[in-house]
């Protein structure tokens, strides 16, 4: 049977999509050659209902079979990204290269001039994807995203923890680590969180974007305000923050994001943060806990917590 692409009818697809990816995600021994659920449904909700990144009608197409089964998922998360998420039983080199030829029909961003551009994101170990790519043009950009991953059941060697598994990470004198407050908090938590990671753009460019977003992130149906997790300032700014997603049915947590206000870094408040949130989903019955990061900096901490890195997903981009 060969499975055939249809596009997203919204909502209905959306539901549907989320158990496919659970499942491969277990196909796949938990490793992120595919999206969690919680990565699908921050897209689905901040990233089309607040940032501009949807229609869903347009930016997702799904390849089933005649049952209606689900047998791969084409997506974008941002503009002119595309993202494959295949079941690893039907995996072969006919679908994969027909998802790329339709992330070149639907998800280019066309520039200023008149040229396409796409970046299509690959396991630092797929050579399928990747041999394919290449034939088609495309080469890595030296963008990509380090994933790393605690395991949360198991001791970890070498480290000062306070239950064996969770790094011991005190918070600095005179903060404190908490849970999100209550829609009243949303304003603050919205600006420092747009502010750690935009530290150079004008308050303007906020003003324009407003904190109504935050409300867009509390739908995702995994999302529970005691992980929502912030570190307070004597003064009452909310310094650091993690959000963590915890997934009771593949017993995961994935945290995104994790931030610093800028005049609160190098304080070891993230860690802090992080270390309260693996905590709690330790206790939420989380076997493993993952994170990605991009940047050094990012990187640096999340070996500090979690362990070094073990898998990369690279960027592979073409302009014609």
């Amino acid at each position: 049977m060969k499975p055939t692409m249809r596009m997203c009818n919204g909502d209905e697809d959306y539901w549907r999509i989320r158990p496919f990816l659970r499942e491969v995600f277990l196909l796949n021994d938990r490793r992120q050659v595919t999206w969690e659920v919680a990565r699908w449904d921050y897209w689905r909700w901040p990233g089309v209902e607040g940032w501009g990144d949807g229609p869903l009608e347009e930016k997702v197409a799904l390849w089933e079979l005649p049952d209606g089964k689900i047998v791969a998922v084409l997506n974008a998360e941002g503009k002119g990204e595309a993202y494959l998420q295949v079941h690893p039983h039907w995996r072969t080199p006919e679908l994969e290269e027909e998802m790329i030829e339709a992330a070149e029909t639907h998800l280019t961003l066309t520039g200023d001039d008149g040229r396409c551009m796409l970046g299509v994101w690959v396991h630092d170990q797929d050579a399928l994807r990747q041999g394919i790519l290449a034939r088609r043009g495309y080469a890595r950009d030296g963008t990509a995203e380090h994933q790393h991953r605690l395991d949360l059941s198991a001791p970890v060697p070498d480290r000062t923890v306070s239950d064996r598994t969770v790094p011991d990470r005190p918070v600095a004198e005179g903060f404190t680590v908490r849970s999100l407050g209550n829609v009243d908090e949303l304003p603050a938590r919205a600006w420092f969180s747009w502010k750690a990671f935009n530290p150079d753009e004008p308050e303007e460019a906020y003003k324009a974007l407003g904190w109504e977003w935050y409300l867009e992130i509390q739908r995702c149906p995994l999302y529970r305000r005691d992980l929502d997790i912030v570190a307070v300032a004597p003064n009452g700014d909310l310094a650091a923050f993690t959000t963590v997603w915890f997934d009771d049915v593949a017993r995961t947590a994935y945290f995104e994001p994790v931030g610093t206000y800028t005049p609160y870094q190098r304080r070891g408040l993230a860690k802090a943060v992080m270390a309260e949130g693996l905590r709690r989903v330790k206790r939420l019955g989380a076997t493993l806990a993952y994170v990605a990061g991009e940047s050094p900096a990012a990187n640096a901490l999340y070996d500090a917590m979690m362990g070094p890195a073990y898998m990369r997903t690279e960027r592979w981009a073409k302009a014609w």
